[in-house]
């Protein structure tokens, strides 16, 4: 990979780096958080990957970024 270039599992995926910087909080902390939610992901049948989750999800779960017609209840 060249620098500068963003590959599909780093624009998809949040690493637990990234997490803990844009919570604020400590990597083994990070660490704890990801491995929750990637609990709940293994729940509903999703295949996660330790360490990282879903950067969808995790917006989702910390701002409750949906869609504006999941919204409209």
């Amino acid at each position: 990979m060249k620098g500068g270039e963003l590959t599909m599992a780093s624009t998809m995926f949040m690493r637990v780096d990234e997490v803990a910087e844009e919570l604020g909080v400590s990597v083994p902390y990070a660490y704890k958080l990801i491995r929750s939610m990637n609990a709940e992901l293994k729940k509903t049948g999703c295949i996660t990957i330790s360490g990282r989750i879903d950067r969808k999800f995790f917006h989702e779960k910390f701002y409750g970024t949906r869609g504006q017609s999941e919204r409209s209840d």
